[in-house]
């Protein structure tokens, strides 16, 4: 039968429809519905917090806090890049809508200890995040195209919120094919890719459905406290009693300090002793992309909350987990087996290697952290130098986070006759100057002090004034910049009749200062000798937050050096340089630096596949080719493959290696 036109084109119509709608049936959705996703209500305990919290940041923290309009139009900066740290949630019209109608609120709210606010815009986010998690979805009806020339925007934390849909849909669009492209590098075929992704997308959105009321407090909260400074925090009942079981928000079993940002969660330190730490296989910058027990299969944590996550990795001691990581640089994926351990104090405590040289006996004195009793076993360590005839030592501060300040004042002291260590300035601008508490120097041979850009707090204050007495020579990279202190206070008082939790605050309630009058703040120490290292500088350290309390000066204590230690830098440096000139080492990191710095300055990464495995497949020839010339060099069996590499191995630390080679040309020159 011959159709019209008009009912062939509603035959065309139906058959369309028909059509679409078998497509649909094969078609990736959403497992939830857009009406699971409820906003959590707000309680009376949320309310109570933010009023608590609020009255005490304002009157006990170390600068002033007002709450004024200024205040909270950069409160809800900080909130809306809590929520959307890439950009790529709400559109600029909705960031403008809300910034019209809450921008100048937000101080009125906190100090009432209203929370609308912070409620409403969680609860836009809510809707759009379900909206593009749901899109993301629908893109893997098909196996994207990865032969183009399209790219992804790197680093989104400054650039534009998107305008319309469309420049959105295409933010997502990249970021599916990114996703699409890391799994690719690791051998994945497009089921398995599909299957992955499918599971992602659902999890981050059955994550929005579990949110809790606490939980938005805690971002909210943390905008405001972390808009004061970048160590001042909120703590939500979850979270406190984690940090009141000694955790801070550590990984009990394998001891690293996670953070995370727009889902994604990355290992921000390692505690000196702990699992990770002994491993040698974690660095900070690592992601975590996957987490799973013994046996079995390996859980993808992307988009998972940080609690989730620490709670996956928590288990007996003993026991192992395994870790997919992404490490720092980029790459593929590896996978890390780790034991779950307590922190065992042999493990922190400061260790002794003497190593013998043309000759001369190098003392090297390792201290993870600034623990109690420090200064008693560096003293017991020192003794041992003595006894052993050393001819110099080196204190390794690297990777030291800091710990008790009256250990790293009396472990000064060994170092000098007497005299101030460290001035230190409260709130209401009363400095106090802390000193040596004895007048016996246990040591006064030559030493070096190394550090890196993890050496903080406690590793500072000792280093700088190891710097201003003359005492040492100070080598490695600038020291991280923390020089505040920080105190917790929970927000339930005794008298409460609800002895429902609310959580607690750290408040910054003191600054250090160097006894030349100089902070340790933001600035930290610099190296009188520079060496390379793999920690980027300009990734992490104090200077890299905002809102970092200033560096500023106060009169200088009174002291006068007590050395000469650093008479010959100039000479130490040329000799220094000259050596990393020829050692393979030094010349391969200089190398792998070079790389990093300029695939920093990119700001989009190529979503074309072969490109990216090009890239990576040049990486791994280039690490093959470093390893295998160092195992050359050592007299070991050449490797065919990275998979060969045994998983326990350790590089050696050459850049200690070259610290002692630094301690002998001090022997020498001091000799002259």
């Amino acid at each position: 039968m011959k159709l019209s036109n008009k009912a062939h084109y509603l035959y065309k119509i139906i058959c369309g429809i028909v059509f679409w709608g078998v497509s649909q049936t094969f078609a990736v959705t959403p497992k939830l519905k857009a009406t699971d996703i409820v906003t959590p209500q707000i309680t009376d305990e949320n309310r109570l917090a933010a009023k608590r919290a609020t009255a005490r940041l304002i009157q006990s923290h170390y600068q002033k806090v007002e709450l004024n309009d200024e205040t909270s139009s950069k409160v809800f900066d900080r909130y809306l890049k809590s929520l959307d740290f890439n950009r790529n949630t709400f559109l600029q019209s909705e960031i403008d809508e809300m910034r019209a109608k809450y921008a100048d609120k937000i101080d009125d709210e906190l100090n009432a200890g209203s929370l609308d606010i912070a409620f409403d815009i969680y609860d836009l986010m809510m809707k759009r995040r379900y909206e593009r998690y749901h899109y993301a979805l629908s893109l893997l009806d098909k196996e994207p195209n990865l032969n183009g020339n399209d790219q992804i925007e790197i680093d989104r934390e400054k650039a534009s919120w998107p305008k319309d849909k469309n420049e959105l849909d295409n933010l997502w669009l990249h970021r599916v094919k990114n996703d699409v492209i890391n799994l690719k590098l690791k051998g994945k075929k497009w089921s398995e890719i599909k299957s992955k992704l499918t599971q992602r997308y659902n999890l981050a959105i059955q994550y929005l459905s579990k949110t809790k009321s606490d939980d938005i407090l805690q971002t909210y909260l943390n905008a405001f406290a972390r808009e004061i400074d970048p160590h001042t925090s909120y703590l939500g009942p979850r979270t406190a009693k984690s940090f009141n079981e000694s955790m801070n928000l550590s990984l009990e079993g394998i001891g690293a300090t996670l953070q995370s940002e727009d889902g994604e969660t990355t290992i921000k330190s390692l505690v000196p002793g702990a699992p990770a730490y002994r491993s040698k296989k974690l660095k900070a910058g690592d992601k975590i992309v996957g987490v799973g027990q013994a046996t079995g299969e390996i859980e993808d944590v992307v988009g998972w909350r940080i609690d989730d996550v620490v709670d996956k990795i928590k288990g007996k001691k003993g026991t192992r987990v395994r870790l997919e990581i992404e490490p720092a640089k980029g790459g593929k994926t590896r996978i890390i087996t780790l034991v779950r351990d307590r922190v065992r104090l042999e493990d922190q405590a400061a260790k002794l290697t003497i190593e013998k040289m043309s000759g001369k006996n190098i003392a090297i004195i390792k201290i993870p952290s600034f623990y109690n009793g420090l200064t008693a076993d560096v003293r017991k360590l020192l003794s041992e130098v003595s006894t052993k005839k050393s001819d110099a030592l080196i204190i390794d501060l690297r990777q030291n986070g800091g710990g008790s300040l009256p250990e790293a004042i009396e472990l000064t002291g060994l170092f000098i006759t007497d005299g101030p260590v460290v001035q230190v300035r409260d709130a209401h601008q009363r400095i106090r100057v802390y000193d040596d508490p004895d007048s016996k120097q246990v040591y006064s041979g030559p030493l070096l002090v190394m550090i890196n850009r993890f050496s903080a707090s406690a590793s500072e204050i000792f280093s700088a004034a190891m710097q201003d007495y003359n005492r040492a020579i100070i080598i490695g990279q600038n020291t991280f910049g923390k020089g505040t202190v920080q105190q917790s206070r929970s927000l339930n008082f005794v008298y409460d009749l609800n002895d429902e939790p609310l959580g607690l605050i750290q408040y910054t309630i003191q600054k250090f200062y160097r006894i030349n009058g100089g902070s340790t703040q933001l600035k930290g120490v610099s190296p009188d000798i520079i060496f390379p290292s793999s920690i980027d500088e300009k990734e992490y350290g104090e200077e890299k937050e905002d809102n970092a309390l200033p560096w500023d000066k106060i009169p200088s204590a009174f002291y006068s050096e007590v050395a000469n230690a650093r008479s010959n830098i100039e000479k130490l440096n040329q000799k220094h340089i000259q050596r990393m000139g020829k050692d393979p080492e030094f010349i391969a990191l200089n190398e792998e630096l070079k790389i990093r710095d300029e695939r920093r300055a990119r700001k989009f990464l190529s979503l074309n596949f072969e490109q990216r495995k090009a890239e990576n497949d040049k990486d791994d020839q280039r690490r093959l080719k470093d390893l295998n010339a160092r195992f050359k060099r050592e007299g070991k069996k050449i490797l065919k493959d990275l998979d060969d590499l045994p998983k326990d191995y350790e590089a050696p630390d050459f850049t200690l290696k070259e610290a002692q080679k630094m301690a002998l040309d001090v022997i020498e020159l001091e000799k002259k």
